[in-house]
């Protein structure tokens, strides 16, 4: 087992309010120097092993975030991946749960651990969550058993919970809990002590190697259902030019209206070679297709349960597959399994 000495992490930082500071000049948030960040949290010298960092330059608000930027965190990896034991990925807080879902795709059989983290105020100020978040990743990131990695997963840490990314949805623009995983338990949970639940992480064969994926295929929209929905919007979307795949947020454990002109476009739509995945627009449950009438239609006419997908890994694997699988078929049959533990 490696000494802790001889431990490496690095901090990628691509963007967000745990890298602000406020500028004395103009009061405006501007990013901090990476290479100073010890100045911020003198803590991170007391780690005591090697931790280096990267900045994006410029540095991306998660409101920017798009596959450019998710091929550019899996590159950092993939090129740094044999020096570092771990990574913390500084992320905005808004599309982090989208990133982390993308990176958990992109990295197959990764076998180190990928955490990010963020904070709710700029880690530049004295009330800031920022700096927990990152000491406790850090440390998450650089935890080691017989040698070997504790977490090799993308997971989320945030307010003493460790949750798989692609099982992590923002819930709060207020709180410092801000995510919440909501239909798998946390990984790892932060208190007194730092305490893992094994038998919930996922371990990658040691016989094969980390493949990085980096294409994906943004031809996809969401349209989420609600009472009074008009046939005019819905073919709107169905009729969006070069449009692969629909996610419909369905009500409750997957049902829809079942208007047949709704129904008659759906499959229309699937008919001339589209797919539609269905995903429920609830914060937590899963899709249940034919359990009620209102959901055998759908069944029907070819539509794919997401079961208990969240809606930011349905729309990361759906331009996943679209960009590696080379078929309709071979995405469908994606979709409806796990591929990297985003469903149960």
């Amino acid at each position: 087992m490696k000494d802790r000495k001889d431990t490496s992490i690095l901090l990628i930082y691509t963007g967000g309010t745990i890298g602000m500071i406020h500028d004395p000049e103009t009061g405006s948030l501007i990013p901090i120097d990476f290479n100073h960040i010890t100045y911020h949290v003198p803590e991170l010298d007391k780690f005591g092993f090697n931790l280096e960092s990267v900045s994006f330059n410029p540095v991306k608000d998660s409101s920017n975030i798009d596959p450019d930027v998710w091929i550019k965190m899996a590159e950092t990896i993939e090129e740094n991946y044999e020096k570092y034991d771990g990574f913390v990925v500084l992320h905005g807080t808004d599309t982090m749960a989208y990133s982390a879902s993308a990176l958990s795709f992109m990295l197959e059989n990764l076998a180190k651990p990928v955490i990010f983290t963020g904070s709710q105020l700029p880690i530049g100020l004295l009330r800031t969550d920022g700096r927990e978040n990152l000491l406790t990743a850090i440390e998450i990131a650089s935890a080691k058993e017989n040698g070997l990695p504790l977490v090799p997963e993308v997971c989320i840490f945030f307010d003493n919970e460790l949750t798989r990314g692609n099982r992590t949805t923002k819930f709060s623009a207020e709180h410092f809990d801000a995510f919440n995983s909501p239909n798998y338990p946390p990984l790892a949970e932060v208190g007194l002590h730092l305490k893992y639940n094994y038998t919930l992480i996922r371990y990658p064969d040691p016989r094969k190697n980390l493949i990085v994926h980096k294409t994906f295929n943004t031809n996809v929209a969401i349209l989420k259902l609600f009472p009074g929905i008009g046939r005019n919007l819905v073919q709107a979307i169905l009729n969006t030019k070069d449009l692969r795949a629909i996610i419909i947020e369905t009500f409750g454990s997957g049902n829809a209206p079942t208007y047949r002109w709704f129904i008659d476009d759906l499959k229309s739509f699937i008919d001339s070679g589209g797919i539609i995945f269905n995903v429920t627009q609830c914060h937590g449950g899963s899709v249940e297709m034919g359990l009620y009438e209102t959901s055998r239609e759908l069944l029907a006419a070819g539509v794919v349960s997401g079961k208990d997908i969240t809606s930011e890994a349905s729309v990361t694997k759906l331009m996943h597959l679209l960009g590696t699988c080379g078929s309709k078929e071979e995405v469908e049959k994606c979709l409806g399994k796990s591929i990297a533990g985003e469903i149960s």
